[in-house]
């Protein structure tokens, strides 16, 4: 299956509350390519724009990607880390890159969110790109730069299952 095809299994959430079933956030899952226009604006991919909501956050990721988040997920990023934050210096230190590159975005009505410029140059993201879903996030990364980095883990894969799962037993 062509990966800007493959499906995604998701919880229906209730954009309003950002909460799927249970009061648990939105499961966001899947790959999907879509493109940066001229403008730096990317379409979100369908499936995923109820899971996000029409409050999302865009900030600064792991590995030069960036982060996609329902606003109420970025809310409480943000508090569980300034909790630590006061007496931890690595924690202030994340605190500020993290939050000073967040942007909040409403999705206009194509569905299209402005990827800001400060963040296309900090993931490296031209006009190919690839979104992920994170589980409660989703990540946008240059296509590149994803291929690579899913070739390297994906050697490794099996070998930590182990180790990350060994409550679950996959």
């Amino acid at each position: 299956m062509p990966m800007g095809s493959q499906p995604m299994a998701m919880m229906p959430a209730d954009p309003s509350q950002g909460m799927g079933q249970m009061g648990l956030p939105p499961l966001l899952l899947g790959t999907y390519t879509p493109k940066i226009d001229a403008k730096g604006r990317m379409a979100l991919p369908a499936r995923m724009r109820s899971q996000l909501g029409t409050g999302l956050v865009m900030a600064r990721g792991q590995e030069r990607c960036v982060y996609l988040l329902p606003a109420m997920e970025f809310r409480r990023i943000a508090m569980q880390i300034q909790r630590t934050s006061m007496g931890n210096k690595a924690a202030r230190d994340y605190l500020r890159v993290f939050l000073s590159g967040a942007v909040d975005q409403d999705p206009d009505k194509q569905g299209r969110v402005l990827v800001p410029q400060m963040l296309r140059d900090y993931a490296n993201l031209g006009s190919d790109i690839v979104v992920i879903g994170v589980g409660t996030r989703a990540e946008i990364w240059n296509r590149e730069a994803w291929e690579s980095y899913l070739s390297d883990k994906e050697q490794g894969y099996a070998d930590i299952a182990d180790d990350v799962l060994p409550e679950v037993g996959l």
